[in-house]
């Protein structure tokens, strides 16, 4: 499977995510560029998550983060799907039409 098609997780929170790494599981911070080197990718990914530039990546990566901070993956991820949208661009407004009530004949 390609890293296109792979399932994705979408961060549920930038700050969450800067929290736990300056007190890690094992009690340490890590630096996003130390984050980046130790899952394997670019530290611009590291840093797109934190501005709130990137929002979803795919679950391996959100798995390798976790394990390098040491968390369960659902304190920081949300697995995409029809709950919740890959892109906020995915996320379609409702649109319902309000019916005047209808008189009821006695």
């Amino acid at each position: 499977m390609d890293l296109e098609s792979a399932p994705r997780h979408r961060l549920v929170s930038p700050d969450r995510l800067r929290m736990l790494m300056e007190r890690t599981g094992s009690g340490s911070s890590i630096s996003g560029r130390e984050l980046a080197a130790a899952v394997g990718v670019a530290h611009g990914t590291v840093n797109g998550l934190l501005s709130g530039a990137t929002s979803t990546q795919p679950a391996a990566t959100a798995y390798a983060i976790c394990q390098v901070i040491g968390v369960d993956v659902l304190v920081l991820w949300a697995p995409t799907g029809r709950a919740v949208p890959a892109d906020e661009g995915d996320i379609r407004p409702t649109v319902t039409r309000s019916r005047k009530p209808t008189p009821i004949s006695s």
